[in-house]
């Protein structure tokens, strides 16, 4: 599996949506077009929320790991860097 390394990590374990997925759109907002974001939550609506909202967006999720309750997602925003 290729490595990705974040440009930014957001650590929102514990959160439930509506605030885990406020917090990631608000973090995408804030870096540079091409840049990656590393989401790590454990609300089962984060990833969700967070796919439904990046195909409206056009950015684009890598990866998605699950590590027990544990939710990782990269998230690439549209555009070069």
């Amino acid at each position: 599996m290729t490595e990705i390394t974040p440009d930014a990590v957001l650590d929102v374990r514990g959160e439930a949506c509506p605030y885990s997925f406020i917090r990631t759109k608000w973090l995408m907002e804030q870096i540079a077009n091409g840049e990656v974001i590393k989401v790590v939550a454990t609300d089962p609506d984060a990833l969700e929320n967070i796919d439904a909202w990046t195909k409206r967006s056009g950015d684009r999720i890598l990866r998605i790991e699950n590590e027990g309750d544990t939710c990782i997602i990269y998230i690439k925003k549209k555009g070069m860097k």
